[in-house]
């Protein structure tokens, strides 16, 4: 387990040992006036163990959030039963423009039951499985991002995924912060952009 970095202020990442996926994955900590929220924690660091929240982008992501002691736990309706069967209880499952912790925002991806989250106080997305960082498996490259892999797509094609996070370039994007490779902590936006909508950059 590496230590928390602060990567914003208010804004802390971590990354930790996945056994089954063998390789480092990152997790995500923010101070809100709501409290403490983590995104798709796995064994938070001993300064983090205690949060007001979690936000799960997926049901892949369920880690340690079962383990934790949050008051509430938020997930798309779609992944409640998902995330029930890997021990974690969704507290609060949203639909559409939930009102969620601290102002965050969730973004519907093309692939089911999966979004992002928009932290405007930090202006980071911190995305699940659809964007990968450099040096993620499978097919590590170096560049800054990457959409996920045809396989991960659970039967959405990659133009619908393209479409689904055209929504983020309206948003004024500074940091990614990816849970599969490294994370972008600056001009975000510029390497969405060239990855999605490449002919407007």
């Amino acid at each position: 387990m590496s230590k928390l970095e602060q990567v914003a202020p208010g804004l802390r990442r971590w990354s930790a040992w996945h056994s089954e996926w063998r390789q480092e994955v990152g997790s995500v900590a923010v101070d809100t006036p709501d409290g403490l929220v983590l995104i798709d924690p796995l064994d938070p660091p001993p300064e983090v163990r205690a949060p007001a929240h979690v936000l799960l982008t997926v049901h892949w992501h369920a880690r340690s959030a079962g383990e934790l002691p949050a008051e509430r736990v938020w997930a798309t309706s779609r992944e409640v039963r998902k995330l029930r069967n890997r021990g974690v209880t969704v507290t609060d499952p949203f639909e559409k423009d939930p009102e969620l912790p601290g102002g965050i925002k969730a973004f519907p991806t093309a692939r089911e039951g999966e979004v992002v989250y928009w932290l405007p106080q930090q202006k980071a997305v911190v995305v699940g499985d659809v964007l990968l960082g450099a040096g993620a498996k499978p097919h590590a490259t170096s560049e800054p991002l990457r959409l996920a892999p045809d396989n991960w797509l659970d039967g959405a094609t990659r133009k619908q995924l393209v479409k689904s996070l055209l929504p983020l370039l309206d948003l004024p994007v500074e940091r990614i912060l990816v849970a599969h490779g490294d994370p972008v902590l600056q001009g975000g936006k510029e390497a969405l952009r060239n990855l999605i909508a490449p002919e407007k950059a």
